[in-house]
Order: C-alpha cells, then structure tokens, then sequence
C-alpha cells in the first residue's frame, strides 16, 4: 500500500471534506481517505494501479486545487 498527503488549500468547510472523500473514496485501490479541514490536507492509502495523480485530478475534477 501507498500513502499520500496532500495540501489543499480550498478546503474550508464539511461539504469540501464530504466532496473530497466521495471522490477520491471512490477509485478502485483506495482503502482510505481522511480529509483534515483545519489542516487543508488529504491523507490518503491507496494500492493496486491507482497512482497519485489519479488522485490529484479526482480532487481537482471536484473544483479544488492540490499545492504541489
């Protein structure tokens, strides 16, 4: 398994950490995501062919920017 943690910058509020979880929640490999609100970040565990940026666009596809 692989785990990343991004910064998002947008996120402010539980519908961002709601959107946020649903999308990336929902890719094949994903076995957790946990959106900090206060921190802005996404910590996410992931496995088989999901890849850090199909992770970066799911958020971005919800309207977020990812710092990189």
């Amino acid at each position: 398994m692989n785990r990343i943690e991004l910064t998002v910058p947008g996120i402010s509020c539980s519908h961002c950490k709601e959107s946020i979880e649903g999308a990336v929640g929902g890719l094949t490999g994903v076995e957790s995501v946990r959106v900090d609100v206060d921190a802005k970040t996404v910590e996410v565990v992931f496995g088989g062919n999901t890849t850090a940026e199909d992770i970066v666009r799911a958020i971005e596809d919800q309207g977020y920017d990812v710092a990189r």
